[in-house]
C-alpha cells in the first residue's frame, strides 16, 4: 500500500483536495475524505464551489446515498462507497487508513511532530511505502527524500 504524505506549507487542505479528488475521478477511482466534522463542512462547500466551470460528486457519509458517491466525506475510516483511496485531511494520521491500496495524509506546520511520528512508525512496515511531498512557493508539489 502506498502512504502519501502531503505538507502543506502554503495552501490550505481546501485548496488542495479538489486536485487530488480531479485526479482519483478521472482515472476511475473512488475517495474516501476523513476529518473532523468542523473541517469536513469547510470540504463540503469547497468541493462544490472551488471553480465555477467544474463539478466534483460528493457527498457525506450522515447522508442518503452514501453508498454511491465518487467522493464521501466522514469523520470515520469506513469506506461507505467502496472507496479504495483514503485522504486523512485533518492533519490526524489514522491506522485504519493502511487497510486502504493508497492514502494521502495531509498535514501543514503546527502538525509536523505527529507527522514525523507517522512516518517513522510506516517506514518500518513492510507493506508500506511512504512518499513524502512538500509545496513549493509556486503551489508545486516536489518529492522529498
Amino acid at each position: 500500500m502506498l502512504v502519501d504524505f502531503y505538507h502543506l506549507a502554503f495552501l490550505p487542505i481546501e485548496r488542495v483536495l479538489p486536485r487530488v479528488c480531479e485526479r482519483l475521478i478521472e482515472s476511475g477511482e473512488r475517495l474516501l475524505v476523513v476529518a473532523v466534522p468542523e473541517l469536513l463542512g469547510q470540504l463540503d462547500e469547497q468541493l462544490w464551489a472551488y471553480a465555477p466551470d467544474a463539478f466534483l460528486p460528493h457527498g457525506r457519509s450522515d447522508k442518503p446515498g452514501a453508498k454511491d458517491q465518487l467522493i464521501l466525506l466522514s469523520d470515520r475510516v469506513d469506506p461507505l462507497n467502496g472507496a479504495a483511496n483514503v485522504a486523512l485531511a485533518d492533519g490526524v494520521w489514522r491506522d485504519e487508513a493502511l487497510a486502504f491500496a493508497r492514502s494521502f495524509y495531509f498535514f501543514d506546520n503546527g502538525q509536523l511532530d505527529a507527522a514525523r511520528g507517522a512516518w517513522r512508525a510506516l517506514r518500518s512496515k513492510a507493506e508500506a511505502e511512504a512518499r513524502y511531498w512538500k509545496q513549493n512557493e509556486a503551489g508545486k508539489w516536489v518529492q522529498g527524500p
